[in-house]
């Protein structure tokens, strides 16, 4: 889905509304949990992390490293699980392979690969059970160190000229505090996504009164939904650690969020650019499809494809 500037398919009338300033910090480090088992792409994930599956020629946890690190980010927490060394492997340097292409004549590869290693630092925690994103996020508290700090959900992609977290950023240096990634969604599809409640502002900001967990279409109180991006304050720790489990023992980031919005402001950002939700079989193929046509090497040859198709 397409989604310009106006979140909720009108015109809004508070373009004018004076926002007040304040310093904001420098964002330095994002948390990317990727513990998750991917079983909706079994038998694929079966031996191979979600995360490394490639759209194009990049795995997907990629996509989320580039566009934090094109927002300043230089510090990288990934929340890991059993069978996830792959992703630890992929972002450090593999010597033996820089040797190989060196004797294969294919040096011009190295840079590449060296920039993969290179673009920040990374560290890793594991999440040793299954308890919801809430308990994800909890788990990356001591390599945080009381700093505010970006959460990029890995199989969330928006296609848009500027990245889905830079726009939140942008709107940060505006208006400092928590903040998530909004997208208007079909009245139809609010019961597949986390809705908020929430108060516009401006024509891209909204302060956020409440979050529902994929509700009904009739108890659904807008069709903003949660995108997987969001910057977080560090007391944010303090009310995960409050929060209760809900269902399946899951500790859920909204939650906390609800009960931080109910004594600070919580915005929400209305993002543009095309979202893909790439932990599913169908939004995969279509963020490839949409990857691919904008990639120099095989995106002409990939559109004459496309065209000759019944």
């Amino acid at each position: 889905m397409t989604v310009g500037k106006v979140c909720n398919g009108h015109t809004p009338g508070v373009q004018g509304v004076r926002i007040l300033t304040r310093a904001a910090k420098q964002i330095r480090k994002a948390v990317i949990p990727v513990a998750g088992l991917g079983t909706r792409f079994l038998p694929a994930t079966k031996s191979l992390p979600k995360e490394m599956l490639p759209i194009v020629d990049k795995p997907l946890v990629q996509y989320a490293v580039e566009e934090a690190v094109s927002a300043g980010i230089n510090q990288i927490v990934f929340v890991t699980g059993r069978n996830k060394r792959t992703i630890e492997d992929h972002f450090d340097v593999s010597f033996e392979l820089e040797v190989m292409l060196q004797r294969a004549n294919k040096a011009h590869l190295l840079p590449k690969l060296r920039e993969i290693s290179e673009m920040a630092t990374f560290c890793y925690v594991r999440q040793q059970e299954a308890r919801g994103l809430g308990h994800a996020v909890l788990c990356a508290k001591p390599l945080i160190d009381g700093e505010d700090f970006v959460v990029l959900l890995a199989d969330e992609i928006l296609h848009a000229p500027v990245s889905a977290l830079q726009q939140m950023l942008n709107l940060y240096q505006i208006r400092p505090g928590p903040m998530v990634g909004l997208q208007a969604v079909e009245q139809a599809a609010v019961s597949q996504y986390g809705i908020v409640d929430a108060k516009q502002i401006t024509q891209t900001l909204y302060r956020i009164k409440g979050m529902v967990e994929k509700p009904s279409l009739e108890d659904a109180p807008s069709n903003l939904s949660v995108v997987g991006r969001y910057i977080l304050p560090h007391t944010i720790f303090a009310q995960l650690e409050k929060t209760t489990s809900g269902v399946g023992n899951e500790i859920q980031l909204t939650d906390a969020l609800k009960a931080l919005a109910g004594r600070m402001p919580v915005y929400g950002v209305c993002l543009e650019g095309e979202r893909f939700d790439a932990g599913d079989k169908a939004g995969f193929l279509k963020a490839t499809v949409a990857l691919g046509l904008s990639d120099p090497q095989v995106g002409q040859t990939l559109r004459t494809y496309l065209k000759q198709l019944d």
